[in-house]
Protein backbone atom coordinates (compact mmCIF):
# COMPACT_ATOMS: atom_id res chain seq x y z
CA UNK A 1 0.00 0.00 0.00
CA UNK A 2 1.51 3.64 -0.93
CA UNK A 3 1.95 5.91 1.36
CA UNK A 4 -1.07 8.11 2.49
CA UNK A 5 -0.50 11.23 1.40
CA UNK A 6 2.31 11.48 -1.16
CA UNK A 7 3.40 14.35 -3.80
CA UNK A 8 2.21 14.97 -6.85
CA UNK A 9 4.17 13.28 -9.82
CA UNK A 10 6.28 15.49 -11.03
CA UNK A 11 6.06 15.04 -15.02
CA UNK A 12 1.97 15.39 -14.24
CA UNK A 13 2.16 18.63 -12.12
CA UNK A 14 1.14 20.95 -14.66
CA UNK A 15 -2.14 18.63 -15.31
CA UNK A 16 -3.26 19.99 -12.27
CA UNK A 17 -3.33 23.68 -12.99
CA UNK A 18 -7.20 23.54 -12.67
CA UNK A 19 -6.65 23.79 -8.71
CA UNK A 20 -5.52 27.49 -9.63
CA UNK A 21 -8.93 28.20 -10.98
CA UNK A 22 -10.59 31.22 -9.67
CA UNK A 23 -13.79 29.23 -9.01
CA UNK A 24 -12.26 26.57 -7.45
CA UNK A 25 -9.74 28.66 -4.91
CA UNK A 26 -13.00 30.73 -4.22
CA UNK A 27 -15.10 27.54 -2.94
CA UNK A 28 -12.39 25.46 -1.55
CA UNK A 29 -11.39 28.96 0.55
CA UNK A 30 -15.27 29.37 1.54
CA UNK A 31 -15.41 25.86 2.99
CA UNK A 32 -12.36 25.38 4.71
CA UNK A 33 -13.02 28.80 6.80
CA UNK A 34 -15.71 27.02 8.32
CA UNK A 35 -13.77 23.81 9.00
CA UNK A 36 -9.94 23.31 8.35
CA UNK A 37 -8.88 20.20 6.19
CA UNK A 38 -12.30 19.99 5.41
CA UNK A 39 -11.95 19.35 1.81
CA UNK A 40 -10.15 17.26 -0.62
CA UNK A 41 -10.45 17.07 -4.55
CA UNK A 42 -11.65 13.66 -5.80
CA UNK A 43 -12.57 11.31 -8.86
CA UNK A 44 -12.12 11.94 -12.32
CA UNK A 45 -10.16 15.62 -11.99
CA UNK A 46 -7.66 13.83 -10.12
CA UNK A 47 -7.32 10.52 -11.63
CA UNK A 48 -7.32 12.37 -15.27
CA UNK A 49 -5.17 14.87 -14.20
CA UNK A 50 -2.27 11.78 -13.01
CA UNK A 51 -2.77 10.24 -16.20
CA UNK A 52 -1.97 13.34 -17.96
CA UNK A 53 -5.52 14.36 -19.42
CA UNK A 54 -7.42 17.37 -19.22
CA UNK A 55 -10.03 17.05 -15.94
CA UNK A 56 -12.96 17.62 -17.31
CA UNK A 57 -15.56 18.26 -13.98
CA UNK A 58 -13.86 19.18 -11.19
CA UNK A 59 -15.71 17.26 -7.63
CA UNK A 60 -15.18 18.08 -4.17
CA UNK A 61 -15.52 16.19 -1.32
CA UNK A 62 -15.85 17.63 1.97
CA UNK A 63 -16.36 16.23 5.75
CA UNK A 64 -19.05 19.37 5.96
CA UNK A 65 -22.47 18.34 6.24
CA UNK A 66 -25.24 19.52 2.95
CA UNK A 67 -26.38 22.32 5.79
CA UNK A 68 -23.06 23.33 6.95
CA UNK A 69 -21.76 23.23 3.18
CA UNK A 70 -24.67 25.75 2.01
CA UNK A 71 -24.09 28.10 5.22
CA UNK A 72 -20.67 27.99 4.64
CA UNK A 73 -21.09 29.14 0.58
CA UNK A 74 -23.51 31.63 1.41
CA UNK A 75 -21.08 33.24 4.47
CA UNK A 76 -18.60 34.06 1.84
CA UNK A 77 -21.07 35.46 -0.55
CA UNK A 78 -21.71 32.15 -2.94
CA UNK A 79 -25.10 30.67 -4.05
CA UNK A 80 -25.71 26.81 -3.96
CA UNK A 81 -28.53 24.49 -5.28
CA UNK A 82 -29.48 20.87 -3.86
CA UNK A 83 -28.64 19.54 -7.04
CA UNK A 84 -27.90 15.98 -5.19
CA UNK A 85 -29.36 16.43 -1.95
CA UNK A 86 -30.71 12.64 -1.38
CA UNK A 87 -26.81 11.66 -2.14
CA UNK A 88 -25.50 14.45 0.10
CA UNK A 89 -24.28 16.63 -3.13
CA UNK A 90 -24.74 20.71 -3.00
CA UNK A 91 -23.82 22.40 -6.34
CA UNK A 92 -21.08 25.53 -5.16
CA UNK A 93 -22.04 28.37 -7.71
CA UNK A 94 -19.23 30.82 -7.83
CA UNK A 95 -19.14 33.83 -10.63
CA UNK A 96 -16.73 32.27 -12.78
CA UNK A 97 -18.34 28.23 -12.49
CA UNK A 98 -19.66 25.50 -10.52
CA UNK A 99 -18.68 22.75 -8.74
CA UNK A 100 -20.33 19.79 -6.82
CA UNK A 101 -19.72 19.91 -3.19
CA UNK A 102 -20.22 15.90 -1.71
CA UNK A 103 -20.38 15.08 1.89
CA UNK A 104 -18.03 12.21 2.66
CA UNK A 105 -20.37 9.17 2.81
CA UNK A 106 -21.10 5.45 4.24
CA UNK A 107 -23.03 2.99 3.21
CA UNK A 108 -25.53 1.33 5.75
CA UNK A 109 -27.24 -0.84 3.04
CA UNK A 110 -27.40 -1.17 -0.92
CA UNK A 111 -29.96 -3.22 -2.92
CA UNK A 112 -27.86 -3.26 -6.38
CA UNK A 113 -29.39 -0.03 -7.85
CA UNK A 114 -29.46 2.47 -5.33
CA UNK A 115 -27.36 2.94 -1.76
CA UNK A 116 -28.49 4.10 1.94
CA UNK A 117 -25.82 6.12 3.39
CA UNK A 118 -24.69 7.71 6.46
CA UNK A 119 -22.33 10.82 6.17
CA UNK A 120 -19.17 10.57 7.98
CA UNK A 121 -15.57 12.43 8.79
CA UNK A 122 -13.67 9.46 7.87
CA UNK A 123 -11.87 10.08 4.35
CA UNK A 124 -10.87 5.95 4.18
CA UNK A 125 -14.19 4.96 4.90
CA UNK A 126 -15.51 7.29 1.63
CA UNK A 127 -12.71 5.97 -0.75
CA UNK A 128 -13.79 2.25 0.73
CA UNK A 129 -17.51 2.35 -0.83
CA UNK A 130 -15.65 3.43 -4.56
CA UNK A 131 -15.80 1.82 -7.43
CA UNK A 132 -12.31 1.59 -8.61
CA UNK A 133 -9.46 2.50 -7.44
CA UNK A 134 -8.43 5.31 -9.59
CA UNK A 135 -11.47 7.15 -8.10
CA UNK A 136 -10.82 7.25 -4.70
CA UNK A 137 -7.59 9.27 -4.97
CA UNK A 138 -7.71 12.43 -2.93
CA UNK A 139 -6.01 15.74 -3.73
CA UNK A 140 -5.79 18.42 -0.70
CA UNK A 141 -5.75 22.48 -1.58
CA UNK A 142 -2.11 22.05 -0.94
CA UNK A 143 -1.87 19.53 -3.66
CA UNK A 144 -1.08 16.48 -1.78
CA UNK A 145 -2.20 13.14 -2.92
CA UNK A 146 -3.94 11.11 -0.47
CA UNK A 147 -4.49 7.73 -1.77
CA UNK A 148 -5.84 5.28 0.75
CA UNK A 149 -6.74 2.02 -1.55
CA UNK A 150 -3.74 1.99 -3.64
CA UNK A 151 -5.30 4.19 -6.73
CA UNK A 152 -2.13 5.88 -7.18
CA UNK A 153 0.06 2.68 -8.72
CA UNK A 154 -2.91 1.20 -10.53
CA UNK A 155 -2.97 4.72 -12.48
CA UNK A 156 1.02 4.64 -12.75
CA UNK A 157 0.29 1.22 -14.27
CA UNK A 158 -2.80 2.23 -16.41
CA UNK A 159 -4.88 -0.66 -14.19
CA UNK A 160 -8.41 -0.66 -13.06
CA UNK A 161 -9.15 -2.34 -10.27
CA UNK A 162 -12.73 -2.92 -8.27
CA UNK A 163 -11.67 -1.75 -5.19
CA UNK A 164 -11.61 -4.31 -2.03
CA UNK A 165 -13.86 -7.55 -2.87
CA UNK A 166 -15.19 -7.09 -6.58
CA UNK A 167 -18.15 -8.88 -6.17
CA UNK A 168 -19.32 -6.38 -2.82
CA UNK A 169 -18.43 -3.57 -5.01
CA UNK A 170 -20.78 -4.90 -7.73
CA UNK A 171 -22.96 -6.01 -5.69
CA UNK A 172 -23.43 -2.50 -3.99
CA UNK A 173 -24.53 -1.59 -7.65
CA UNK A 174 -24.52 -3.46 -10.84
CA UNK A 175 -23.85 -0.19 -13.00
CA UNK A 176 -20.42 -0.80 -11.99
CA UNK A 177 -20.10 -4.09 -14.59
CA UNK A 178 -20.82 -1.52 -17.37
CA UNK A 179 -18.55 1.29 -15.33
CA UNK A 180 -16.00 -1.54 -15.23
CA UNK A 181 -16.09 -2.26 -19.06
CA UNK A 182 -15.72 1.54 -19.83
CA UNK A 183 -12.90 2.24 -17.98
CA UNK A 184 -11.25 0.05 -18.28
CA UNK A 185 -11.39 0.04 -22.13
CA UNK A 186 -10.22 4.00 -21.66
CA UNK A 187 -7.50 4.00 -19.77
CA UNK A 188 -6.14 0.19 -19.92
CA UNK A 189 -4.24 -2.14 -22.66
CA UNK A 190 -5.67 -4.98 -20.50
CA UNK A 191 -8.55 -5.89 -18.29
CA UNK A 192 -7.94 -6.98 -15.01
CA UNK A 193 -8.89 -10.82 -14.65
CA UNK A 194 -10.15 -10.73 -11.21
CA UNK A 195 -12.84 -7.85 -12.20
CA UNK A 196 -13.75 -9.52 -15.18
CA UNK A 197 -14.34 -13.19 -13.79
CA UNK A 198 -16.80 -10.92 -11.19
CA UNK A 199 -18.42 -9.29 -13.69
CA UNK A 200 -19.53 -12.12 -15.81
CA UNK A 201 -20.35 -14.47 -13.00
CA UNK A 202 -22.64 -11.13 -12.02
CA UNK A 203 -24.11 -10.00 -15.43
CA UNK A 204 -27.44 -10.84 -14.31
CA UNK A 205 -27.60 -7.92 -11.88
CA UNK A 206 -27.69 -5.54 -14.41
CA UNK A 207 -31.07 -7.06 -15.50
CA UNK A 208 -32.51 -5.39 -11.92
CA UNK A 209 -30.93 -1.56 -13.22
CA UNK A 210 -32.79 1.03 -14.40
CA UNK A 211 -33.17 1.14 -18.19
CA UNK A 212 -32.10 4.72 -17.96
CA UNK A 213 -29.03 4.30 -16.21
CA UNK A 214 -27.85 1.10 -18.21
CA UNK A 215 -28.96 3.32 -21.67
CA UNK A 216 -26.67 6.51 -20.17
CA UNK A 217 -23.59 3.95 -19.54
CA UNK A 218 -24.30 2.07 -22.76
CA UNK A 219 -23.95 5.25 -24.76
CA UNK A 220 -20.68 6.31 -22.87
CA UNK A 221 -19.23 3.18 -24.10
CA UNK A 222 -19.81 3.70 -27.43
CA UNK A 223 -19.20 7.34 -27.39
CA UNK A 224 -15.20 6.01 -26.14
CA UNK A 225 -12.95 6.51 -29.42
CA UNK A 226 -11.55 2.25 -28.74
CA UNK A 227 -15.44 1.33 -28.11
CA UNK A 228 -14.27 -2.32 -29.95
CA UNK A 229 -12.63 -3.26 -27.10
CA UNK A 230 -15.16 -2.36 -24.83
CA UNK A 231 -17.38 -4.27 -26.33
CA UNK A 232 -14.91 -7.12 -27.63
CA UNK A 233 -14.74 -7.38 -23.70
CA UNK A 234 -18.14 -7.46 -23.23
CA UNK A 235 -19.34 -9.80 -25.81
CA UNK A 236 -16.71 -12.85 -24.38
CA UNK A 237 -17.85 -12.06 -21.05
CA UNK A 238 -21.50 -12.36 -21.92
CA UNK A 239 -22.45 -8.87 -20.83
CA UNK A 240 -23.27 -7.67 -24.08
CA UNK A 241 -25.86 -9.44 -24.46
CA UNK A 242 -27.83 -8.38 -21.25
CA UNK A 243 -28.01 -5.00 -23.29
CA UNK A 244 -29.73 -5.96 -26.20
CA UNK A 245 -30.34 -10.14 -27.61
CA UNK A 246 -29.67 -9.75 -30.68
CA UNK A 247 -25.93 -10.53 -32.60
CA UNK A 248 -23.91 -7.69 -32.27
CA UNK A 249 -21.63 -6.36 -35.20
CA UNK A 250 -18.68 -5.32 -33.18
CA UNK A 251 -16.44 -5.21 -36.38
CA UNK A 252 -18.30 -2.53 -38.03
CA UNK A 253 -17.82 -0.70 -35.06
CA UNK A 254 -14.32 -0.51 -35.07
CA UNK A 255 -14.44 0.32 -38.64
CA UNK A 256 -16.93 3.23 -37.63
CA UNK A 257 -14.18 4.39 -35.07
CA UNK A 258 -11.06 3.63 -37.32
CA UNK A 259 -12.49 5.71 -40.38
CA UNK A 260 -14.67 8.72 -38.51
CA UNK A 261 -13.43 11.19 -35.65
CA UNK A 262 -16.52 11.86 -34.35
CA UNK A 263 -19.57 10.74 -34.45
CA UNK A 264 -22.96 10.90 -32.02
CA UNK A 265 -22.78 7.26 -30.11
CA UNK A 266 -26.40 6.89 -31.34
CA UNK A 267 -24.71 6.47 -34.79
CA UNK A 268 -22.35 3.80 -33.19
CA UNK A 269 -25.84 1.71 -32.04
CA UNK A 270 -26.81 2.13 -35.34
CA UNK A 271 -23.78 0.21 -36.59
CA UNK A 272 -23.87 -2.16 -34.20
CA UNK A 273 -26.96 -3.49 -34.17
CA UNK A 274 -28.67 -2.91 -37.70
CA UNK A 275 -32.14 -2.96 -38.06
CA UNK A 276 -31.93 -6.12 -35.11
CA UNK A 277 -31.70 -3.45 -33.20
CA UNK A 278 -35.24 -2.12 -33.47
CA UNK A 279 -36.70 -1.62 -30.64
CA UNK A 280 -34.01 -0.66 -28.58
CA UNK A 281 -34.53 2.80 -28.19
CA UNK A 282 -37.51 1.89 -25.98
CA UNK A 283 -34.94 -1.12 -24.16
CA UNK A 284 -33.21 1.70 -23.05
CA UNK A 285 -35.11 4.38 -22.45
CA UNK A 286 -33.19 6.52 -25.29
CA UNK A 287 -34.54 9.78 -26.01
CA UNK A 288 -36.97 10.86 -28.91
CA UNK A 289 -34.17 12.97 -30.45
CA UNK A 290 -31.41 9.67 -29.45
CA UNK A 291 -33.94 7.32 -31.12
CA UNK A 292 -34.23 9.54 -34.22
CA UNK A 293 -30.32 9.41 -34.52
CA UNK A 294 -30.30 6.11 -34.55
CA UNK A 295 -33.01 5.29 -36.99
CA UNK A 296 -32.24 8.51 -39.37
CA UNK A 297 -28.90 6.82 -39.92
CA UNK A 298 -30.23 3.69 -40.63
CA UNK A 299 -32.27 5.05 -43.00
CA UNK A 300 -29.78 7.28 -44.41
CA UNK A 301 -27.59 3.98 -45.02
CA UNK A 302 -30.46 2.28 -46.99
CA UNK A 303 -30.32 5.15 -49.70
CA UNK A 304 -26.41 4.79 -50.34
CA UNK A 305 -25.39 2.21 -52.65
CA UNK A 306 -22.56 1.45 -54.71
CA UNK A 307 -22.24 2.73 -58.31
CA UNK A 308 -24.44 6.26 -57.81
CA UNK A 309 -23.71 9.31 -60.06
CA UNK A 310 -22.67 12.36 -58.47
CA UNK A 311 -26.49 14.04 -59.20
CA UNK A 312 -27.88 11.18 -57.66
CA UNK A 313 -25.55 11.64 -54.35
CA UNK A 314 -26.57 15.30 -54.55
CA UNK A 315 -30.06 14.13 -54.56
CA UNK A 316 -29.82 11.99 -51.94
CA UNK A 317 -27.77 14.81 -49.88
CA UNK A 318 -30.54 17.05 -50.56
CA UNK A 319 -33.58 15.19 -49.77
CA UNK A 320 -32.26 13.51 -46.95
CA UNK A 321 -30.44 15.87 -45.34
CA UNK A 322 -26.72 16.62 -45.18
CA UNK A 323 -26.10 15.31 -41.16
CA UNK A 324 -28.49 11.66 -42.24
CA UNK A 325 -26.41 11.48 -45.46
CA UNK A 326 -23.17 12.03 -43.23
CA UNK A 327 -24.52 9.38 -40.67
CA UNK A 328 -25.65 7.21 -42.95
CA UNK A 329 -22.67 6.59 -45.09
CA UNK A 330 -20.84 5.99 -42.07
CA UNK A 331 -22.76 3.39 -41.10
CA UNK A 332 -22.99 1.92 -44.67
CA UNK A 333 -19.33 2.23 -45.14
CA UNK A 334 -18.52 0.60 -41.67
CA UNK A 335 -21.19 -2.13 -42.59
CA UNK A 336 -19.20 -2.81 -45.89
CA UNK A 337 -22.08 -2.01 -47.99
CA UNK A 338 -19.76 0.41 -49.68
CA UNK A 339 -16.23 0.59 -50.13
CA UNK A 340 -13.51 2.77 -49.23
CA UNK A 341 -12.95 4.48 -52.57
CA UNK A 342 -16.90 5.30 -53.12
CA UNK A 343 -17.04 6.01 -49.58
CA UNK A 344 -14.37 9.10 -49.59
CA UNK A 345 -16.02 9.86 -53.66
CA UNK A 346 -19.41 10.68 -52.01
CA UNK A 347 -17.68 12.17 -48.69
CA UNK A 348 -15.95 14.83 -50.68
CA UNK A 349 -19.30 15.35 -53.02
CA UNK A 350 -20.72 16.42 -49.22
CA UNK A 351 -18.21 18.25 -48.05
CA UNK A 352 -17.75 20.78 -51.38
CA UNK A 353 -21.71 21.03 -52.65
CA UNK A 354 -23.36 23.54 -51.09
CA UNK A 355 -26.79 22.28 -50.65
CA UNK A 356 -29.64 25.04 -52.42
CA UNK A 357 -32.56 25.58 -50.70
CA UNK A 358 -35.87 24.94 -53.07
CA UNK A 359 -36.93 28.78 -53.98
CA UNK A 360 -40.46 28.09 -54.46
CA UNK A 361 -43.55 28.10 -51.66
CA UNK A 362 -46.81 27.68 -51.94
CA UNK A 363 -47.61 31.66 -52.67
CA UNK A 364 -45.79 31.00 -56.05
CA UNK A 365 -48.46 28.42 -56.98
CA UNK A 366 -51.24 30.53 -56.08
CA UNK A 367 -50.29 33.56 -57.81
CA UNK A 368 -50.47 31.31 -61.23
CA UNK A 369 -53.92 30.85 -60.67
CA UNK A 370 -54.03 27.13 -58.21
CA UNK A 371 -57.05 27.83 -55.64
CA UNK A 372 -55.59 27.30 -52.11
CA UNK A 373 -55.72 23.84 -50.91
CA UNK A 374 -53.81 20.20 -51.19
CA UNK A 375 -53.19 20.25 -55.39
CA UNK A 376 -50.75 23.30 -54.09
CA UNK A 377 -48.77 21.01 -51.95
CA UNK A 378 -49.00 18.02 -54.89
CA UNK A 379 -47.57 20.53 -57.51
CA UNK A 380 -44.80 21.99 -55.38
CA UNK A 381 -43.91 18.57 -54.47
CA UNK A 382 -43.83 17.53 -58.16
CA UNK A 383 -41.81 20.34 -59.02
CA UNK A 384 -39.26 19.86 -56.34
CA UNK A 385 -39.03 16.40 -57.72
CA UNK A 386 -37.75 17.92 -61.33
CA UNK A 387 -36.01 20.58 -59.96
CA UNK A 388 -34.00 17.80 -58.41
CA UNK A 389 -33.87 15.30 -61.21
CA UNK A 390 -32.23 18.36 -63.16
CA UNK A 391 -29.62 18.72 -60.68
CA UNK A 392 -31.00 21.81 -59.47
CA UNK A 393 -31.29 24.66 -62.05
CA UNK A 394 -32.23 28.32 -61.52
CA UNK A 395 -33.98 31.06 -63.47
CA UNK A 396 -34.92 30.51 -66.32
CA UNK A 397 -35.56 26.54 -66.15
CA UNK A 398 -37.12 26.79 -62.63
CA UNK A 399 -39.84 29.19 -64.16
CA UNK A 400 -40.76 26.78 -66.86
CA UNK A 401 -41.06 23.59 -65.16
CA UNK A 402 -43.39 25.43 -62.38
CA UNK A 403 -45.53 26.46 -65.22
CA UNK A 404 -45.11 22.83 -67.10
CA UNK A 405 -46.20 21.57 -63.59
CA UNK A 406 -49.14 23.85 -63.21
CA UNK A 407 -50.38 23.08 -66.78
CA UNK A 408 -50.13 19.98 -66.53
CA UNK A 409 -52.43 19.62 -63.45
CA UNK A 410 -55.08 21.89 -64.94
CA UNK A 411 -55.89 19.85 -67.72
Amino acid sequence: MAPAFVDIPIATVESFGWTENEAVREIVTALTAAEKDSVRFVGGCVRDSLLGFKAKDIDIATTLEPEAVTAALAAAGLRSAPTGLAHGTITAIAESGTIEVTTLRSDVSTDGRRATVAYTKDWATDARRRDFTVNAIYLTPERKLYDPVGGIIDAKNRRIRFIGDSRQRIREDYLRILRFFRFSARFAPEIDSVGLAASKDMRDGIDHLSAERVGSEFLSILALTNAEKALRWMEAAGVLEKIWPHPANVDAVAALKRDTHRVHPCVVLAALYGDAGNGIGARLRLSNAEKSIRTNALKGAREIAPGLSNLEVRQRIYFLGRTIFRDGLNVAAATSEVDVATKDRYATILADWNTPEFPLSGRDIVEHGVKPGPPVAAILKKIERQWAAEDFPQNPRLAEILTAAINSESR
